[in-house]
């Protein structure tokens, strides 16, 4: 908690962890995983939650707990057990009051523990969203819904009373089916793989996976023992589906028996149907009917999640697969060169190789403050390093990066093209391009361009159309921005108009004779500028100058 007492001064007290003062506890430190947080614990919209709800009360646990998490963890592993141990108890009653019986005692204590516990778990007010921490509504809370009587019925040992209170171990029925009130416990697990599949630390197809496989292992263990409970209970062994197979099968070992129920059971899941072990009365008959009509249903839920997951897993892959089938049949109709074709298998694949990177999806329902922090990262540097852009202020690059987009070019593809209208202008962050010519119908190779170097910004700064042709020589990403957004960004900016005047002017001056043939009217331009005379930004009357050049010569070509 941060106080006037520990020295720290108000703003670095309001520069704190932003996680919401909801979550904030003082028993064990602050919530370190926001994405495993329930939404159910976050106030609504136009909720004030103020320091009164920081502090808990003494006793009084957090839900959210870290300790208190790993305690409900432990216990679902308890709740497996005895998601076993109940039906296998039933058809098995040797083992209820044998080997399993000090088990279930240690598992029955450790859910007891966990009754008292939650008289001092705080709960969500669902009126004012904030956490309760009052022992008199906690306990009311609890003891008044289902769970408190079903909590304590599903944890008494009633084997073990009654053994206490008449001395004799009662061998019946009665307390097999007594014992089924623990799959009460299941609403754990339940609740345990929701808060999985909501942490995004970790893989939800495998949750899921988990999940189905633990629904399929469950119903076939509880039908397996529900059957092999009908055989011991029918007047006539041997005419049992059991009996016919395993003469005296009540005194061979019990793991035979389950065995056989496993596999029986899992037989009649998978409608494999050997044949082998079949109904032989009545009540065995009516039995298979509904498990039958239960695997149905199960068998529907379970290939429809594992369907939807494998699909959601290769979307992607169709949609591209279905994208390059319809550039195939589009070029075909259109009788398209080869060469073309290439460029647009090649850009279409790439473009799905790339989607996880593509700056625009990834950034499209974020803030923009987190956007333009993001692109700051990522292309500030490149930016600060082109030419055109060095010396400018701070406050442009802060603008100017932002509005830029990235993208990924294959090799062999034409990113500006000769005499086209300039819209665009951009910068390299890696690969490489060349800067080609075309004469009397010849490509004429001029330069090659990398990381951080520019393109297209001469047909974008003397608005005239693009005098080269560039295209990529390997997979490339490029940084572009807007002939228009760049026009908005530089108006007000006069100081820094001026340097990009000086740093273009400097660049033409280097360019190749071959390249500067192509542009004409740029060497007579020099040649009226004294490109040594223009200064940096301080020296106004010379990059007057330069500016009124270059944004009065162009026209003068163009007419």
């Amino acid at each position: 908690m941060a106080g006037a007492s520990d020295g720290r001064s108000p703003l670095r007290s309001e520069m704190r962890s932003p996680t919401p003062l909801l979550y904030r506890r003082y028993s064990s430190g602050e919530v370190r995983n926001l994405a495993s947080i329930s939404s159910s614990l976050l106030p609504a919209f136009g909720t004030v939650v103020g320091e009164g709800t920081v502090n808990l009360k003494r006793f009084v646990i957090a839900p959210y707990d870290r300790r208190y998490r790993w305690w409900q963890t432990f216990l679902v592993v308890l709740v497996v057990y005895s998601a076993w141990a109940s039906p296998f108890e039933l058809a098995f009653r040797k083992t209820s009051t044998g080997a399993l019986m000090p088990i279930d005692l240690v598992v029955d204590a450790f859910f007891a523990i966990d009754i008292i516990l939650t008289f001092f778990v705080s709960y969500l007010d669902k009126s004012t969203y904030l956490l309760v921490d009052d022992h008199k509504k906690i306990a009311l809370r609890y003891t008044s819904h289902l769970w408190f009587p079903m909590d304590v019925a599903s944890t008494l040992p009633f084997q073990a009373i009654y053994r206490i209170l008449t001395g004799k171990m009662h061998r019946g029925d009665v307390f097999g089916f007594l014992n089924l009130l623990r799959l009460w416990r299941l609403r754990r697990v339940s609740e345990f793989f929701s808060r999985l599949e909501k942490d995004t630390r970790i893989s939800y197809f495998w949750t899921r996976y988990c999940k189905l496989i633990c629904v399929t292992l469950l119903a076939v263990h509880t039908a397996g023992c529900f059957y092999f409970w009908l055989a011991t209970h029918y007047h006539i062994a041997d005419d049992t589906w059991i009996g016919a197979q395993v003469p005296h099968f009540e005194e061979r070992s019990i793991w035979l028996g389950y065995t056989y129920s496993l596999y029986w059971s899992l037989v009649t899941l998978s409608t494999t149907g050997y044949g082998d072990l079949h109904a032989e009365n009545t009540g065995e008959k009516v039995f298979a009917i509904f498990y039958m009509l239960f695997n149905i249903g199960l068998t529907a839920y379970l290939i429809g999640n594992m369907t939807n997951l494998i699909v959601h897993r290769n979307i992607r892959t169709f949609a591209m697969r279905d994208a390059i089938h319809e550039i195939l049949r589009y070029a075909s109709k259109n009788r398209l060169p080869e060469g073309l074709k290439e460029q647009m298998l090649a850009h279409i694949t790439l473009k799905f190789k790339t989607a996880e990177l593509q700056q625009e999806e990834v950034l499209e329902d974020l803030p923009k403050a987190i956007r333009s922090g993001i692109a700051q990262h990522l292309f500030r540097e490149t930016v600060e390093n082109s030419y055109l852009f060095k010396g400018v202020s701070e406050d442009f690059i802060v603008q100017l990066v932002p509005e830029m987009k990235a993208e990924y070019y294959p090799p062999k593809v034409d990113i500006v093209i000769q005499n086209e209208i300039p819209t665009d202008f951009y910068i390299i962050v890696s690969g490489a391009v060349d800067v080609l010519t075309h004469k009397n119908g010849m490509e004429q190779f001029l330069s090659s361009l990398g990381s951080p170097q520019m393109f297209g910004e001469i047909g974008v700064i003397f608005n005239i159309p693009q005098p080269f042709t560039v295209r990529t020589k390997r997979l490339s990403q490029v940084i572009r921005i807007s002939h228009n957004h760049f026009k908005q960004l530089v108006q007000p900016l006069s100081n820094d108009g001026k340097t990009i005047v000086s740093n273009f002017l400097q660049h033409l001056k280097g360019l190749k004779k071959e390249e500067l043939d192509e542009i004409p009217f740029v060497t007579e331009l020099l040649s009226e500028t004294n490109v040594e005379a223009i200064g940096p930004p301080e020296e106004p009357q010379h990059c007057d100058e330069a500016s009124h050049e270059v944004n009065s010569k162009p026209p003068s070509h163009l007419n």
